[in-house]
């Protein structure tokens, strides 16, 4: 029964299974387990402590491109990887080269100048766990932050140089910036 239960458990490796030589030693290597998963390993360990590991997470290809690599001049290709889809060499490991695939925005961001200190610009940066919001570069010196996207205009109420964009179920809002006013303008 025992014999039964593996074929199924270890199917979808079945390369695994076939007995391989060991390339530093004469022994076989044997599928093993550890902390991180299932491996290849030599059957005279410790002696002889080669491994390998049972697959590869350098990113399957999903598709050719058709340009040619920057640095060894073979075809990039399309990958899915670990955390999503990237631009590599078809000749990996030999060569390392990947790119991203998200191009950087080319469209110019406007310009706010900081209302706190009057010297930074606010900047879209992202919290760890990926909302955007908007703070001065100077930071640490100024720690001026929104949480909304800044908007050109001054408060009708207070007189603070910057608005922000809200927007809620019934249409966007623009309302001031300065926590304390928080107006929202007609």
């Amino acid at each position: 029964m025992s014999s039964k239960i593996d074929q199924k458990l270890f199917s979808g490796h079945e390369h695994a299974l076939e007995h391989e030589p060991c390339p530093n030693c004469d022994g076989e290597l044997q599928l093993r387990h550890g902390k991180h998963g299932p491996f290849l390993g030599c059957t005279h360990y410790p002696s002889c402590d080669f491994i390998r590991p049972l697959h590869q997470n350098d990113g399957h290809i999903i598709k050719p491109l058709g340009v040619a690599c920057p640095e060894c001049g073979n075809e990039l290709v399309l990958r899915q990887g670990r955390y999503g889809m990237f631009i590599g060499c078809s000749d990996y490991p030999a060569c390392q080269h990947i790119e991203s695939l998200d191009a950087p925005d080319e469209t110019p961001q406007q310009q706010f100048a900081c209302p706190d200190c009057g010297r930074g610009h606010l900047t879209e940066r992202k919290t760890r766990f990926g909302k955007l919001f908007y703070a001065c570069d100077c930071y640490p010196k100024c720690k001026f932050a929104v949480n909304l996207p800044p908007v050109k205009g001054r408060c009708e109420e207070c007189g603070f140089p910057l608005l922000v964009e809200k927007k809620l179920a019934s249409g966007v809002k623009v309302q001031c910036a300065d926590r304390k006013c928080q107006h929202v303008q007609s």
